[in-house]
C-alpha cells in the first residue's frame, strides 16, 4: 500500500483505522485509544507514525500487538537528470550572446 492509499484508512466515516510503523501497516480500528482514528489528540490514523513512535511514552511492542494488514511501499522518486557539460556550455554561450547583444 502506498502512503496515498494509507491516508484513506483514517478511521472516519466507517473507514478502518490503519497506521504504518517502519513500513508495516497495523489495524488499530478496535482500540479504544484510536476512536475515530484519533489517538489522544496527538496522532491520526492513515499516516506513517514511524518518527512519532520514537518519541512515544510507550514501547514499540504496544503497536506490534495490533493485527498487521500490509506493508507500506516506499515509492522511490525518479532521479533528476544531470545536465551534461555540453548542455551547460550551450546555455552559457546563449546567455553570453544575449548579454553582448543587449549591451
Amino acid at each position: 500500500m502506498t502512503l496515498t492509499e494509507l491516508r484513506k484508512y483514517n478511521g472516519k466515516q466507517g473507514q478502518p483505522a490503519y497506521v504504518a510503523v517502519s513500513n508495516v501497516i497495523y489495524d488499530v480500528t478496535d482500540s479504544s485509544y484510536w476512536a475515530q482514528g484519533n489517538h489522544l489528540d496527538a496522532h491520526h490514523a492513515g499516516a506513517d507514525l514511524t518518527e512519532e513512535l520514537k518519541k512515544a511514552p510507550h514501547v514499540r511492542s504496544v503497536i506490534e500487538r495490533f493485527p498487521v494488514v500490509g506493508r507500506l511501499e516506499q515509492i522511490e522518486h525518479e532521479p533528476t537528470k544531470k545536465l551534461s557539460w555540453v548542455s551547460i556550455a550551450v546555455m552559457a554561450a546563449v546567455l553570453l550572446l544575449l548579454i553582448v547583444t543587449f549591451i
